[in-house]
């Protein structure tokens, strides 16, 4: 597999909107996979952040920040049917967009189902309705509104996204490491089944970033190495989680919701003060925070198993277990002594970066061997060496916008998709020769390793992958 391929040609006319530090990183990728001419895009963003870069490429560069009142207008202006719009805002909200795609016959894709600004954060509304989960069933009313429309895919960067491409990869390499190689499932049904004969109980997206620079974060200062906006955000918002069938004890500040599929709970607190313990192959065990993200709902809702009357028989715990960048996890602790108002500056490190790596993948936990992550072990050095504007945290997302972008392409008719209904052998094609070293390791750790040393803890010790195990209190 070459690193200058074309997958396609595209004739249309593609609409970014955004062009932080993902847009300014997938522009590169798009221009290297995909046969698309530099007058064939425009940008239209907020700020004049990465207009240098839209100049180098010779692409049409706008500052007109879409709202309420203008979105329907700026982007009916510039899309027709078979077109495509590339959604990588922030602040703009995602369903308004998806839902005039529809109308118009635009292809999309998104990273993530974001509200209107001040959308996560609004008192007036509760904590269910600001949650992803309230946001997913929205952007899924849309689904039933509008059958058989062009393809839009939602929610498909690195996680959410890839990560839904990485369980079912895992899930076959589990089957055949048990000896019970199977087929590749063709349909939601193919795949439950297959998680449910294999005893998977939960499923973490265990994230450890390890990469520094040579400046340390200063007080009053947030420091990342992706989305500082989007961080906050996702971080203030309730703590989410896939709620399995297997849980015997539910979260004392855990609450259901009144609507909807009824696939996850959430916790009456930030995700950004709620932690979690988990595994990742060179880090080991660690604390990350269970930051809500949309894979935690789509992935225990696609690998839902019911009986003939409709009552859930199997169902998996997932949730997102980060530990960010070490600066973030100050960053994060001096937010929440502010009562999560943020900092006045921040700091996207992207070039200042001297070392690290970021490792990302999915620990699918409770089958016959135990715990499995599988994933992607990516460094800075290797990120530069591939391709420009880029970190190992920020290329692990645009290549799986790049290969969602060419799936859209390729199935221009598949309506409404999120990442688990797609096609995972193909995504993977196009995302793995960017994504450093692909890992699969089995281990024997469990939350219940080395636990109650210094002091007694309660704990399940029949059933290791109970929630309260993992979770730190």
């Amino acid at each position: 597999m070459t690193l200058d391929k074309k997958y396609l040609a595209f004739r249309g006319r593609m609409l970014i909107v955004g062009f932080g530090s993902i847009g300014q990183g997938v522009l590169p990728l798009l221009f290297r996979h995909v046969d698309i001419k530099p007058e064939q895009i425009e940008i239209v963003t907020a700020e004049e952040k990465g207009i240098e870069e839209a100049r180098k490429y010779g692409v049409t560069f706008t500052i007109d920040p879409l709202s309420r009142t203008n979105y329907r207008q700026i982007v009916s202006q510039r899309l027709k049917k078979g077109d495509f719009l590339l959604n990588l805002s922030v602040d703009v909200a995602s369903v308004v967009l998806i839902e005039l795609c529809q109308e118009i016959g635009a292809l999309y894709l998104d990273t993530v189902i974001e509200p209107w600004a001040g959308g996560y954060t609004d008192p007036n509304l509760s904590p269910s309705q600001r949650s992803n989960y309230a946001q997913r069933e929205e952007a899924m009313a849309l689904k039933r509104k509008y059958p058989g429309g062009p393809t839009a895919v939602i929610t498909h960067g690195a996680n959410p996204g890839l990560v839904s491409h990485f369980v079912k990869q895992a899930l076959l390499n589990i089957a055949e490491a048990v000896g019970k190689p199977v087929a590749t499932p063709k349909d939601k049904a193919g795949w439950s089944t297959l998680a449910a004969d294999l005893g998977m109980k939960v499923v973490h997206i265990a994230e450890r970033d390890t990469q520094v620079a040579a400046t340390p974060k200063r007080p009053g200062e947030f420091v990342n190495t992706w989305s500082i906006d989007g961080f906050v955000s996702e971080g203030s918002q309730p703590a989410e989680l896939g709620w399995g069938s297997h849980e015997k004890h539910f979260p004392a500040d855990g609450r259901r919701h009144d609507f909807g599929g009824d696939s996850a709970i959430y916790l009456m607190r930030p995700g950004a003060s709620t932690r979690v313990r988990t595994w990742t192959p060179l880090e080991g065990p660690f604390h990350g925070f269970l930051i809500t993200h949309g894979e935690s709902i789509s992935i225990s809702d696609y690998y839902t198993v019911k009986d003939a009357s409709g009552a859930v028989t199997f169902r998996p715990t997932v949730h997102y277990a980060y530990h960010p960048c070490d600066d973030a996890v100050v960053s994060v602790h001096e937010l929440g002594g502010k009562n999560w108002i943020q900092q006045s500056e921040q700091r996207l490190i992207v070039d200042e970066i001297t070392d690290g790596i970021d490792e990302l993948g999915v620990l699918l936990m409770g089958h016959g061997k135990g715990a499995y992550w599988y994933g992607s072990v990516l460094s800075i050095h290797e990120a530069r060496r591939l391709v420009p504007y880029n970190n190992a945290t920020s290329l692990q997302v645009c290549v799986a916008v790049l290969a969602g972008v060419i799936w859209a392409m390729e199935n221009p008719d598949r309506w409404i998709v999120e990442p688990d209904e797609m096609d995972h052998d193909r995504i993977l094609e196009i995302s793995v020769p960017y994504l450093g070293d692909m890992v699969g390791r089995f281990s024997d750790w469990t939350p219940l390793q080395d636990r109650e040393r210094l002091f007694p803890e309660d704990v399940d010790r029949d059933d290791p992958w109970q929630f309260k195990n993992f979770r730190v209190v």
